[in-house]
């Protein structure tokens, strides 16, 4: 049996330039936890597999193609391949959701710039 503890992760480089940390990354699949402090979003990007969000603590705005919702903790939420996705916290409080990749990506995440 393997444990792994999200506060003795490390956070990873990352191009958001937010707290993520891998607490799961196989060949097959991978799982991040991510944390945005207020005001922090990620970088508008395409994805070229299936994502599933887990949404953990906190309320945040989440885009999937050309739909915004905002949620809180307990969801679930489907993102498909190559489609546009981002998370904003515009909330008071940090945001923390599980990212889950599945199979892992072997093609490269385009991001998106501010114009787009």
């Amino acid at each position: 049996m393997k444990i792994k503890k999200l506060k003795e992760t490390k956070i990873m480089k990352n191009a958001h330039e937010v707290d993520a940390r891998n607490l799961y990354n196989t060949k097959d699949a991978m799982v991040t936890i991510i944390t945005l402090q207020p005001g922090q979003a990620l970088r508008p990007h395409i994805t070229p597999v299936d994502v599933a969000f887990y949404l953990l603590e906190g309320e945040g705005v989440v885009q999937i193609g050309e739909e915004k919702q905002k949620l809180g903790p307990d969801t679930l939420i489907e993102s498909p391949a190559d489609i546009l996705h981002c998370w904003f916290n515009e909330s008071d409080s940090p945001l923390k959701f599980m990212v889950i990749k599945a199979p892992k990506p072997t093609k490269p995440t385009i991001f998106m710039d501010a114009s787009n």
